[in-house]
This record gives C-alpha cells, structure tokens and sequence, in this order.
C-alpha cells in the first residue's frame, strides 16, 4: 500500500472527524459507481468479477450499472459467477446497447417529450428487462452512455422507480444533488473524483484531492463525492466502442473488434492502483460508502405530502413575485412548477371558498412540452377572467401531469412564468384579507431558473460515438422547458 506516500501528521490532520455513532455531525458519503459496458472484449467479465470481489471483501457494496447486452452477453457466455459476485452490490442500468447508433439523444434529437419518451421506452425499455431477468432485481438507476442525454429519460427514470446518475453538463445545479423531473439527479457534480489506474505517480494527487474535498464537504455539513470507473478499464487500453463505432459507425457484430489489451503486469498495476485508492478513503471514520439507493434516501424530498399554511403560501409567493425560480424553506425545496401548482390551486380554491388556508403538496408537475407562448408587453384581463382561467389552469395540470406552454386568459395567450408572477401577487392579497383586484396585469416575466439547463453548445455532444458535427438543439430546447421541475436535493440524516 502506498500510504506511507501521505506525510503522518497531515494524515492525521485530515482524519479528524466525528466518530461513526454521532449521527448529528456530518458525514462524508461516496459512491462509487461502475458503468459495465463492454460486451466484446471478454476479459472485460473478468475485470467486473475481480472489482466485485474486491469490493466485497472490503465491505463495500458498489452501484454496478450494466449495459443490457452485457447482461445477455454475460448470461450466452454461462458467466453466472460474474453475475453471481455483481448481485453482491447494487445493480443499475447502462442503455440496452451502449454504443451502437443511434444511440439516446440521436433518436430522440427531432421529437417532442411524448413521443420522445415513448420512443425511448420502446429501445431502452427491454435492455432494462434483461437486466432485471438476468440478475434479478429491478435496476435503481440509469445513466446515459457516454454524453448522449436525453430529458426523456426521465419519464422513463419515473416510470421504473430509478435516479439518475452519471455525469455531464446538460443540467448543472451549482454542482450539488438536484431533482429534475421530479426525479433525483446526480448528475454534475463538484467532486467528481478518480484516481488515474495507469499512473502510480498520480495516486498522491488524487489521495490529495479526495481530501481536500471531504474536508470541504464537513464544513458544508456532509455531502457526495462520486468516483466512476468501467471494469474493461482494467484490462483495455483503448474503449471498446471507440474502437468499432467512432464518429457514426455502425458495423455488424459479424464486423466487430476487439481493443487492444493490456499486459499481465499492467492489469496487476491497474488493481493495486485502485485497491490504494480505496484504503485511503476507508482510513476517515467521517467517510461511509454508499450505493444509488442509499443515496436518494439521504437526499429523500421533504416537500412530499406537506400542508404549506397561510405563512408558508405567503413566504412561496413572495418570493415567486420576485422570481420564478427554486426555493428552499427550511429543510424543503420547491422547484418552479410545483410553485405554480401550489398558488394556482391555492388561488382557485380559495376565490372558491374563502375558508381555504392551506394547500398540501401534491408533486411535481412537469414543465412545458408544448411551445411557450410569448410576452412582450404587459396584459390587462379582469378579475373574472382570471378566476376563470385559475380554475381551468388547475384542471389542466391535473388532467395532463404538466404546465400548459400558453395560459388562456380568454382569447389573450400569455407564459406560464408571467401568470405564475400575477398568481403569486393575488395570493398575497388573497391571504391579507383582500378581495381580488377587479382589474389584473400579466406582465413579461423571466424564466430565471432556464440558466441551470445547458443551451445547445457543440461541446455537449464531443463524445466520440457521435458522427461528426452531432447537434441537437431542439433536444436541448426540450430539455430547457423542463427547468421548471430543478430543484436541490437537501441532504438529510439516516
């Protein structure tokens, strides 16, 4: 082992921390998290078994997202004693074919969130059943292969009760935990940690960056580090995929290659590497290993089932007049189109009967799938049609789980975002004791939140699967309508 790299007296200064039993002061938790891809070089099964095992006896339980024909693949090639050492840890979801094209966010860079989910159900969907067949429990979680992401595949994540990790720009909330889409996201994370398995020398850096990063994470009150690796990283030196379906390619499995390999010694190297890597982070008591499900337990959504009282309704719709934005209130966060559905039916109710105090949370509505209307200049409508309009906002959320793209009032269309704003003013007066107003203004508003949802940029799609000169901007346009559903994930205590 190679802790002797680490001076004694700095070890020591990192590893002061709270002892294991003392739940009220904070923890460090990692994830470490394996995507299990590669179904062509076979001594890739070897290198997920030998990980697993290694895990295992340290006690360690990993999050093994797999591919699903490496699922199928390891089932025709009779390796039930790596699926057996991988049903140790938990199991999660890679794509059903990784690489070959079109991969996610090809097929579904042209269709709407309907459809665009549908079609991602229809190809994604069966990989996931192999890999829950094969293994035998349902999969907690997907992450998309390589930077091909799709927002669809978060319909899908709610469908079959999973997260979403992995890593990437399209959504970025300050690099912390998030929901989006009402479904928990590690996705772009601060500290995203990794040790290089083919450069000893650069082992002291990365014992010195998880550090550093744990020590950060105690001064913010506890946090995640996430660590990702691909078993066939052990044994390969260059990505099977890249190998056979770079820039667009899509031979027949007749034509498929393996990548180059490497030595006995270099894969010996690889291990020792990463069995160094986790005996330093094992060394802090502050640091506890989680798996996926773990994880969404600490980052659990307290919003879910709460009655927000007259004080709570007035500190969301003031902030909502200033912002459309997230907000966090005490150990709870909302995200923009929970907001709207919470003041529009607070509103509707309560010009209904004014005994109304209270509302009770009642989800997450997605955002827009249609086109947002626009708004340049403020509207007038009066206080009949707005009652009118409350009433048939509130049944269109419910009827169709979603933020409709145009709020009628009459036959005058406005956003969303700029009635949200008029609906948080009303319930301030509203809550006042105040009649409404016979004479309301729509004014253009902000959707401020839209920043944390990446705009179309090259740089999104520079994975090497994707053809040349990959865009996607109306995938990315769809993505942007649901930055009404971000929101952080607070951690909590177990």
């Amino acid at each position: 082992m190679r802790g002797s790299w680490i001076s004694l007296i700095t070890l020591l200064a990192w590893a002061v921390s709270p002892a294991w039993g003392d739940e009220a002061k904070p923890r460090v938790y990692v994830i470490l998290w394996f995507d299990t891809e590669d179904y062509i070089l076979p001594a890739s099964d070897d290198a997920a078994l030998r990980v697993a095992d290694f895990l295992t006896s340290q006690g360690i339980r990993g999050t093994f997202k797999i591919v699903g024909h490496k699922a199928r693949t390891l089932e025709s090639r009779k390796r039930f004693d790596v699926i057996t050492a991988l049903k140790k840890h938990e199991i999660g979801y890679h794509s059903n074919w990784h690489s070959t094209q079109p991969t996610p966010a090809q097929f579904t860079s042209n269709l709407e969130w309907d459809e665009g989910v549908a079609e991602f159900l229809r190809r994604e969907g069966p990989g996931r059943d192999d890999v829950e067949r094969i293994f035998g429990v349902a999969p907690t979680c997907y992450g998309q292969p390589g930077s091909s992401w799709c927002p669809q595949s978060y319909a899908a994540c709610k469908k079959w009760n999973m997260i979403y990790l992995d890593a990437g720009r399209h959504v970025a909330l300050d690099g912390l935990p998030c929901y989006y889409c009402g479904v928990f996201n590690l996705y772009q994370l601060t500290h995203l940690i990794r040790a290089d398995l083919n450069k000893p020398e650069l082992l002291e850096e990365a014992n010195k960056r998880f550090a550093e990063a744990r020590q950060k994470l105690l001064a913010q009150g506890g946090g995640i580090i996430s660590i990702v690796y691909h078993p066939c990283e052990w044994v390969h030196k260059e990505f099977w995929d890249g190998v056979n379906f770079a820039r667009g390619a899509n031979p027949p499995a007749s034509q498929w290659k393996l990548p180059s390999q490497k030595s006995e010694e270099e894969t010996k190297l690889s291990y020792r590497i990463f069995a160094d890597f986790v005996a330093f982070m094992k060394r802090f008591p502050d640091v506890e290993f989680i798996t996926a499900s773990e994880a969404a337990k600490l980052y659990a959504d307290q919003a879910r089932g709460k009655q927000f009282g007259p004080d709570d309704l007035r500190a969301i719709a003031r902030a909502a007049a200033r912002e459309v934005i997230f907000q966090k209130h005490g150990n709870l966060t909302l995200a923009p189109s929970e907001i709207f559905d919470l003041l529009t039916r607070f509103v509707s109710r309560r010009l209904a009967d004014k005994k109304i105090t209270s509302i009770t949370f009642a989800g997450t509505p997605l955002g827009p799938t249609s086109r947002v209307a626009a708004l340049t200049e403020p509207v007038t409508t009066d206080a009949s049609q707005f009652e009118r309009t409350c009433a048939d906002v509130v049944d269109y959320v419910q009827y169709h789980g979603r933020l409709p793209g145009t709020v009628w009032l009459g036959s005058v269309g406005v956003p969303p975002e700029a009635f949200l704003r008029t609906v948080a003013e009303v319930t301030l007066k509203l809550l006042d004791g105040e009649a409404l107003p016979q004479r309301l203004e729509v004014r253009p508003t902000p959707l401020a939140v839209v920043k944390y949802v990446a705009k179309e940029d090259p740089r999104l799609w520079s994975w090497v699967i994707f053809p040349p000169g990959m865009k996607a901007p109306h995938l990315m346009d769809v993505a942007q309508r649901q930055a009404w559903t971000l929101k952080p994930a607070l951690l909590g205590r177990k």
